[in-house]
């Protein structure tokens, strides 16, 4: 595994803490050297010091971390305190105190919240010290001090790389957009004004009935198109985005969207009743948008035989509009689910489209402060949408 001891240098350096603790550490020990390490399987690294007896190291500096008494710390998480080596049973005869001439040393650990080693806090002086209790509990009060500023500090940067990740993100979902509106819809509306052309000109029934399914293609593929794309705002953008006006009636609106329904669907009766004695403050091309996808999904399911019903009232405090069909319920398992992308109610071996409409459905309706709920039956499924008028 490599290791950014650059980073971990300066990430000591920019702690404002750490030359008052070294001076502190070696004012109440006696000792003349003090260093924060970073120590690793096979590094030892200095990332702050204190010299004040001529040892040599400054932050940078490297020791042959198997010849460091913080190796064996690493190891086993203990701190090591020793007063005087030449008295010590454990250390009088260590490689490492004759190795660097010191007789008092100690050295606590520095473990990050999350329990990883860092390094330690150490000091080590050629004369033997006596550390009392006191001394001993405020060094590793220090390293404790030290490991909360390192994990503050990570923690912050990690932040900074998840906004930075999330501006690329969002730059991302906006380029996705912008394909989808610019790149798809060219080339669409080319082959769309190519057969109004052809039509403009003699054809023969065939070519005709030709021109006629291209146009039919044409209308289908921007439908797709649209519902990807409020896919793609509603799901990975900030949502849909609302032209908001009470001054223009909404009834004319949604009759005719039933009327295009009608003619599409020249064999299915829907009833209508639509008695708005409020102002309905809304973006009426969005409720359109919301009424034709629950037109579509009731003409889809509905009993051919039986009427759809459409309804739309006001209150005075709200408005509500529902569409109801006869037909199969929708399974209980799917209910809970009906509003995900993707998603339907049953499978239709004729059904066309991406499964978006009544997630559309459902992020118009919350664009609107609304909600859109379902009720299915044996006798009836009714989707219906309600929001606040003010």
């Amino acid at each position: 595994m490599q290791h950014d001891f650059h980073a971990d240098i300066t990430t000591i350096g920019s702690i404002q803490a750490v030359p008052t603790i070294l001076e502190v550490v070696c004012r109440t020990t006696g000792m003349g050297f003090a260093a924060v390490a970073r120590v690793t399987e096979d590094r030892w690294i200095a990332c702050g010091v204190r010299d004040e007896i001529a040892f040599g190291l400054e932050p940078g500096g490297e020791l042959d971390v198997e010849t460091t008494i913080c190796h064996e710390i690493r190891q086993s998480g203990e701190a090591v305190i020793i007063n005087n080596v030449a008295e010590d049973p454990c250390y009088r005869s260590h490689k490492t105190p004759a190795m660097y001439g010191f007789q008092s040393y100690i050295s606590m650990p520095i473990i990050l919240p999350d329990g990883r080693f860092f390094g330690t806090l150490c000091a080590i002086d050629p004369r033997p010290a006596r550390l009392a209790p006191e001394a001993v509990s405020m060094f590793k009060l220090f390293a404790q001090l030290i490991a909360f500023h390192l994990n503050a500090l990570e923690q912050a940067a990690m932040t900074r790389a998840s906004l930075l990740d999330e501006r690329k993100t969002s730059e991302l979902r906006e380029q996705f957009i912008a394909v989808l509106g610019h790149d798809l819809r060219n080339p669409l509306a080319a082959i769309s004004a190519g057969a109004e052309l052809l039509l403009r000109t003699p054809l023969n029934g065939r070519a005709t009935r030709t021109v006629g399914t291209i146009r039919a293609s044409v209308k289908r593929m921007a439908g797709l198109i649209d519902d990807v794309m409020d896919f793609a705002r509603g799901r990975l953008g900030s949502g849909l985005v609302l032209d908001r006006s009470a001054d223009e009636p909404l009834e004319p609106v949604l009759r005719h969207v039933i009327a295009e329904s009608r003619t599409s669907f020249p064999d299915r009766l829907i009833d209508a009743e639509i008695a708005l004695n409020d102002p309905v403050n809304c973006d009426r091309t969005r409720l359109a948008q919301l009424l034709s996808n629950l037109l579509g999904n009731a003409l889809t399911y509905g009993t051919p035989t039986q009427p759809i019903q459409v309804r739309a009232t006001t209150d005075g405090q709200s408005f509500e509009l529902s569409v109801a069909n006869a037909g199969d319920p929708i399974p209980p398992a799917a209910l809970g689910r009906l509003f995900q992308p993707f998603t339907r109610g049953a499978v239709r071996p004729s059904q066309q489209g991406l499964g978006l409409g009544l997630f559309i459905a459902s992020e118009v309706a919350r664009a609107h402060g609304g909600t859109l709920g379902v009720e299915s039956s044996p006798t009836e499924t009714r989707f219906t949408f309600r929001m606040p008028l003010a």
